[in-house]
């Protein structure tokens, strides 16, 4: 007769501990089917019902049965692997990483591989992974804009309390215009994409006017209302207004999100907003254009028409942007906002905290 398995017990805490790990989202398989073994162990299953469970052999599993029994979860990580000792000490990778955060090279504005490696007197390739371990990476940098407006968090509630809890009876409209788009041609022609060769286009080209849009997005729908004008002052902006008017039936409330562009508060626009107790405006934050959900329409035509298009008027390109338009609102889908108010502004203090502390 065999030696009888040993007996798993979890606690609670380790039980919750392998579950985690056995999903594997975060850790590697070989990690994820130990956890999953201890787990078969521990609702009592035999081993050989384990192999075939979970794809080990024997060997396997009483290997990872016995090591959780005598070490607990300690026990299911790697043993260390012989190997060559590394050369480098503890102070010369903390002096390496100094350097990459409080300097930079004489000659540059950033660290490259090879004058970080060059300054320190190690391989480029041990200096790869002394920034890989870190996750430093000076050749990246981002872009970042903090609202300066007095009123910001009092915009911010309001607002995204609009897109989360919409009023009875009512449409939350989402407004702006995208100016100065410019119809464009290659000066040579386009080389198009073949079998092992991306699509090749000059890096020049001729322009050929431009034009503003003007579009206002339903958050519930979708749906948007565009219209192009050679120019974007206010009376073009009342123009569009009048356009939402006609579109939205007489018995709704109009909650109108838009920014603080001078157009949009100038007499012209207010007279004509006084004169509509219906609509009723909420501007966004200074300086926070993310919180205008056209933005992200914006986005996506700039993406699928714009950037890549090819145009020799303006009229060919309004032609592109309203014909995108229309195959928008043939098949719309609903940008979905899921940060309420307290988690942007968590976030947003947890940003400013880690920035003063560097």
């Amino acid at each position: 007769m065999g030696k009888a398995a040993v007996a798993i017990e979890l606690t609670a805490a380790e039980r919750r501990e392998l579950e985690s790990l056995a999903r594997a989202h975060k850790t590697g398989q070989a990690m994820a089917r130990r956890a999953r073994i201890v787990l078969a162990a521990a609702a009592g299953r035999e081993n050989k019902a384990i192999c075939a469970e979970v794809g080990a052999d024997a060997n396997t599993v009483s290997k990872w049965r016995r090591r959780f029994a005598a070490h607990r979860l300690d026990g299911l990580l790697d043993e260390p692997r012989p190997g060559t000792p590394r050369k480098i000490g503890d102070d010369a990778i903390a002096e390496t990483i100094r350097l990459t955060l409080e300097a930079t090279p004489s000659d540059a504005t950033h660290w490259s591989l090879r004058s970080m490696a060059k300054a320190v007197g190690y391989a480029p390739s041990t200096i790869h992974r002394i920034w890989r371990a870190f996750g430093l990476q000076p050749h990246r940098s981002e872009t970042f804009k903090l609202s300066t407006d007095p009123l910001f968090v009092e915009k911010v509630r309001d607002i995204v309390g609009l897109y989360l809890v919409p009023p009875d009876r009512a449409l939350v409209l989402c407004v702006d215009e995208k100016s100065q788009i410019q119809a464009l041609d290659r000066t040579q022609p386009l080389l198009p994409m073949r079998p092992g060769q991306a699509e090749r286009r000059t890096h020049d080209y001729t322009r050929h006017g431009t034009t503003s849009l003007f579009a206002t997005l339903d958050i519930a729908t979708s749906t948007v209302i565009g219209r192009c004008y050679p120019k974007h002052r206010s009376s073009e902006f009342r123009k569009f207004l009048d356009q939402i008017e006609a579109n939205v039936p007489a018995d709704l409330d109009i909650h109108l999100v838009m920014d603080n562009y001078a157009t949009h508060k100038t007499k012209l626009i207010r007279d004509w907003l006084a004169k509509r107790p219906r609509w009723h405006v909420h501007f966004t934050p200074t300086g926070a254009s993310w919180i205008n959900q056209v933005e992200r329409f914006f986005a996506l035509l700039t993406d699928k028409q714009i950037r890549r298009g090819v145009h020799r008027s303006t009229q060919q390109l309004e032609s592109d942007i309203h014909a995108f338009i229309d195959a928008h609102n043939a098949d719309p889908k609903p940008f979905r906002w899921i940060k309420s108010a307290d988690d942007i502004l968590a976030a947003i203090k947890r940003f400013c905290q880690r920035t003063t502390q560097i």
